[in-house]
């Protein structure tokens, strides 16, 4: 079965269902799954150290991690 069968079957038991187990359980599964992105939980300090970060990197200011290593060994 393709996906989109499988969408309409699923849709399909999901209308016919009355019982608010089922439909608990299916809103659950949704937001277990949902994919967040990282950036929006940050505080603006954090994003203000990865910009940082990242603009340092883009303007060549960076170590390279053997340069790093072979410094503290």
């Amino acid at each position: 079965m393709d996906i989109q069968a499988e969408k309409i079957e699923l849709t399909k038991l999901l209308l016919s269902t009355d019982n608010p187990n089922i439909l608990s359980s299916i809103r659950e599964i949704f937001k277990l799954n949902k994919t967040d992105d990282f950036w929006d939980e940050l505080n603006i300090k954090e994003k203000e150290e990865i910009k940082r970060g990242t603009e340092e990197i883009q303007n060549g200011d960076f170590l390279s991690y053997d340069s790093f290593m072979s410094s503290h060994r």
